[in-house]
């Protein structure tokens, strides 16, 4: 990795708060996030995170020690909230010395902010609102992202642009990411020139050369257009359901039968509304690793973000970051030119030019 003071420079907050070289989360992708590609992410020196959400305490208690085993760089453990092995796994990643944990599914009470900080482990959570974010730093958390819905996975309403400007342009003193539809270092220089201390990137890698998905998942994520990368339909508001974004083939048409068969299990008071959703986030597991390990693209769940657009490419993670770090190196010091030279900026079809 080349060296690029100005980026690193402005990653700096982020950095410390991760322990890592660069402010760039891995974001947890199940059955993707696993131990080779989370070890590579931190060898490379961002901040790798495994997804635990199809997993028990022993099976996490293993990849944990699989990836200790293959880097000695900083990363943590996404943790389902709604999952009934909350605690259980919890106390793994604080047996087993995990630094950070990624709280999704869910918003973290102060009880539970306070059992990962007696282990040591910093948290990390989701806001979907200002209100959620400024309760959950009262609460203890240590640093927030911020997921726009047009992230790949499990999604929430609001756009990354909106949720910025609502949430992080009121909050700059708070440690936050940015999560949802980036890639290019332009526009992580100018998240981290907004206020934000670092962003959070999945989509592409899990095409990553070091990513273990099936060449077919890959495949389909390579040729995908960001229109192909639809969000699910809740069928109705008395059952919530998180919507989650893949590409659109037969396993999404599955998945509204599926969840009309919740749906009316719960109507007729033969399941909670949280068995209900157990229910779901186990089809979507099982559809997700039909597609991610057997390549079965057509029925499985190729969860992608809009970004998977402008992702074309199979490449290292090193490359990625060379790209956007390159990217973002030469957009600074273009502003660093202009200001050099008493220029201002105006916008054009070609991006930013200098004007007198």
């Amino acid at each position: 990795m080349k060296e690029y003071e100005k980026i690193k420079k402005l990653m700096a907050r982020g950095c410390e708060i991760l322990g890592s070289d660069y402010a760039l989360i891995g974001g947890a992708m199940t059955w993707i996030s696993e131990s080779n590609l989370v070890s590579a992410m931190s060898n490379a020196g961002m901040f790798g995170v495994l997804a635990s959400g199809a997993m028990n305490g022993d099976q996490l208690k293993e990849e944990i020690t699989l990836t200790k085993s293959k880097t000695n760089r900083n990363f943590g453990v996404n943790i389902i909230l709604m999952n009934p092995r909350l605690h259980d796994l919890l106390d793994v990643c604080g047996e087993k010395k995990v630094s950070h944990l990624v709280l999704a599914g869910g918003i973290p009470d102060r009880d539970l902010l306070k059992k990962i900080s007696a282990y040591g482990m910093k948290a990390f959570s989701f806001a979907p609102s200002l209100s959620v974010a400024k309760r959950l730093f009262k609460y203890g958390i240590d640093a927030l992202i911020l997921e726009g819905n047009e992230a790949g996975g499990h999604i929430g309403p609001v756009s990354t642009l909106v949720l910025i400007q609502e949430i992080m342009l009121n909050m700059r003193e708070y440690p936050i990411f940015i999560a949802g539809g980036i890639l290019r270092g332009e526009i992580f220089s100018c998240l981290l020139q907004l206020g934000a201390v670092g962003c959070q990137l999945g989509t592409v890698f899990a095409c990553a050369q070091e990513s273990l998905a099936h060449k077919t998942f890959k495949k389909a994520l390579l040729r995908a257009s960001a229109r192909d990368a639809v969000a699910s339909i809740q069928i109705d508001k008395k059952f919530p359901v998180t919507p989650v974004r893949t590409l659109e083939n037969h396993g999404t048409n599955e998945f509204l039968k599926k969840q009309m068969e919740i749906f009316q299990k719960f109507e007729a008071n033969e399941i909670s509304l949280e068995e209900g959703r157990l229910s779901l986030e186990h089809f979507w597991s099982g559809a997700l690793k039909r597609a991610v390990l057997d390549g079965d693209v057509a029925r499985g769940s190729v969860m992608s973000g809009q970004i998977v657009g402008i992702v074309n490419e199979e490449k290292t993670i090193a490359d990625i970051l060379d790209v956007i770090f390159a990217e973002a190196e030469k957009f600074l010091a273009g502003l660093d030119d202009s200001t050099a030279n008493g220029d201002k900026y105006a916008a054009t079809d070609s991006g930013l030019i200098a004007v007198s």
